[in-house]
């Protein structure tokens, strides 16, 4: 079973209901319209709808979950949706295994393969520390799992992939599996503290600045590229930026945009096995954060960080874009020494490893600079249509509820300056911020961030 297909498509939804285009995609009836290829997710259901109250066992039972069947959810999404997922499957005696304050680590990943190692399968309640968890567990060896969703928070629900932090301290997306079903109660969802949504909104409004870099990558590299993921979420992009004060209200409508564009984007990483699309430069940022901020850091979620740090992108990409001439570049200075101060030596080491991938020689950097030179007026206009203007991308954060400065979101501005200037050691992944670094002038545009 696919979709919300018993119910008819209300005012605001688009047609055919809120899982039109991501049911032709999970039952394998969409083809990419540049290649003609048709592609495959790896899911049985989803199920978006305004309620689905009285539909949670119906929907457990559509994706065949075997044996002994354990809930699990964290204290705020036991409360918001779990305990009625718990009642509503009394048949199935499950167990309901709480977290307390999970975070999405090692030792956490440890103590719910304990939790779980008695169960043939779950479903997990919540967004992304509970769903991340649950889906890497199980993936460990193929158990089977569902997901109730209880805030519109981050695009991983459909994903492949689960973000964990390593033992080092290294936040790192780690292959995982996707849910056998995903299903969201948008009443819920809206009735979520505002800030989740506006995390989701900051997540999907990178889709401009991520799509500057790839295609930067791809035209200057070789490296890959699909515009199917961008292709399946461009129409529900409009659609929900048009509703972006909703978003700040709770409006329903709003949340189901949402939902939709959070979910075409995790589709996009199941069928190109990438997740580029909607992550570059600017999760690079929101990474560095998570991962040295230490006490510094103010608990803001990884979406409100990212929508923070699309605004900081699309500055740093407006001001190369706006040149006529190609920018150039030397030499990438590594600064070995630094790298473990601020790091430590374990998580250093790694990075340093993903710097050099792409770091320039002055060979390369010579070669860089001829490529682009000859590139540019076309690379110039073809980056540009990607744009969303600076400004208006920060009118619609704010209006959805999310920070729009690195102040806002409570973090120490020298710290925020050295996540921009320093989070493209994080991954090899190449992008307009290490122009600025390699041109020699990313520090200045950093010290007036705030």
């Amino acid at each position: 079973m696919v979709g919300d297909r018993p119910q008819t498509a209300r005012a605001g939804a688009p047609a055919g209901g809120w899982t039109a285009l991501i049911d032709e995609i999970v039952d394998g009836r969409w083809s990419d319209p540049a290649t003609g290829r048709t592609m495959t997710v790896p899911y049985d259901s989803v199920v978006i709808a305004e309620s689905l109250a009285g539909r949670e066992a119906e929907l457990v039972a559509s994706v065949d979950l075997p044996g002994r069947l354990a809930v699990v959810a964290d204290a705020a999404t036991y409360e918001a949706l779990g305990r009625r997922v718990a009642e509503a499957l009394k048949d199935r005696d499950p167990t309901v295994i709480v977290l307390d304050h999970p975070h999405a680590d090692m030792a956490n990943v440890a103590a719910l393969r304990e939790k779980l190692r008695s169960f043939n399968s779950a479903v997990a309640v919540g967004s992304g520390t509970v769903n991340d968890l649950v889906k890497y567990v199980t993936a460990e060896d193929g158990r089977r799992y569902c997901v109730f969703g209880t805030a519109a928070s981050m695009n991983g629900y459909t994903s492949t992939t689960a973000s964990i932090t390593l033992d080092s301290g290294l936040k790192v997306s780690l292959p995982a599996q996707a849910p056998a079903g995903f299903f969201v109660d948008l009443g819920v969802s809206a009735a979520a503290p505002r800030r989740l949504a506006a995390a989701g909104f900051g997540d999907c409004l990178a889709r401009s600045v991520a799509q500057v870099d790839w295609w930067l990558s791809h035209r200057l590299f070789g490296t890959t590229y699909s515009q199917s993921a961008y292709a399946i979420e461009e129409a529900d992009e409009r659609e929900l930026n048009a509703r972006a004060a909703g978003i700040g209200r709770g409006e329903v409508e709003a949340v189901g945009y949402l939902y939709r564009v959070l979910t075409l984007c995790g589709l996009g990483v199941s069928f190109t096995g990438l997740s580029n699309h909607g992550s570059m430069g600017e999760h690079q940022i929101s990474h560095y954060i998570d991962c040295f901020a230490g006490k510094r850091h103010p608990g803001t979620l990884h979406g409100q960080q990212v929508g923070v740090a699309s605004l900081t992108m699309a500055r740093l990409q407006q001001r190369i874009l706006d040149s006529e001439t190609p920018p150039g570049v030397k030499a990438t200075i590594v600064d070995e020494a630094d790298m473990v101060r601020r790091m430590g030596p374990a998580i250093a080491a790694q990075c340093l490893e993903e710097l050099r991938r792409k770091a320039f020689t002055p060979q390369s950097a010579s070669a860089f600079n001829d490529r682009i030179a000859g590139l540019w007026p076309e690379l110039r206009e073809e980056l540009r249509a990607f744009v969303i203007p600076e400004p208006e991308m920060r009118r619609m954060l704010s209006e959805a509820g999310g920070a729009t400065t690195a102040e806002e979101l409570g973090l120490d501005l020298a710290f925020w300056r050295e996540a921009v200037i320093h989070s493209r050691e994080m991954r090899n992944r190449f992008s307009m911020i290490d122009i600025a670094a390699d041109a020699g002038w990313l520090e200045d545009f950093a010290a007036e961030e705030r």
